[in-house]
This record gives C-alpha cells, sequence and structure tokens, in this order.
C-alpha cells in the first residue's frame, strides 16, 4: 500500500480507501448503464450478432468510464485526483490532444 499511495501522491489511508471504492462503483455502473443503451441503439443481445454487441457494448464502455470517474470522483471529492488520473490514462492512450 505504500508503494502505491506514494505513486499516487496520497498521504492518508481513507484517502485510498475512498479512491478504491471510486474505481469500484465506476466499473459497475458504466457496465450496468451500457446494456440499456445498447438496447436503445438497436443493438440487443438477442437481436445482434454476438461479436457486434460485444465490440459496441466495449466501446460504449470506455468513454462512459472516463466520464464516470470523473464525476463520482468529484462526488467523492476526489476530483483533482481523479482528474490527472483521467489526462494520464488518455495521454498514454494518445489521445492527449483532447487536454490541449
Amino acid at each position: 500500500m505504500k508503494k502505491l499511495k506514494k505513486r499516487w501522491g496520497i498521504d492518508s489511508n481513507v484517502q485510498l480507501v475512498v479512491i478504491f471504492i471510486v474505481f469500484a462503483i465506476t466499473g459497475s455502473t458504466a457496465t450496468k448503464l451500457a446494456a440499456p443503451v445498447t438496447e436503445y441503439m438497436g443493438l440487443g443481445q438477442e437481436s445482434t450478432a454476438v461479436w457486434l454487441y460485444w465490440v459496441a457494448r466495449i466501446l460504449l464502455i470506455f468513454p462512459l468510464y472516463q466520464f464516470l470517474l470523473v464525476a463520482f470522483g468529484w462526488l467523492f471529492g476526489q476530483f483533482r485526483f481523479f482528474w490527472d488520473f483521467e489526462k494520464k490514462m488518455l495521454n498514454r492512450l494518445g489521445l492527449g490532444f483532447l487536454f490541449k
């Protein structure tokens, strides 16, 4: 835990727990929201080829997760951490131009 706290620039264990909670809630929420959105788009699991359904759902989860991560981070008082985390992650994926 000390390595992670040092790497993320965190001092307290409470802040670390809050960050883990935000990650858990964000992942669960993004995957839950992706199902009705794909249905709304007309890509139901029963009516669409399996490969197309899952590709569409994963492509939908990615931006949804990015947005929710910052939103839940803000709700839990960790906006600065998650905003910096988001910028670093997108920069590593080659999408850093979005923040310039």
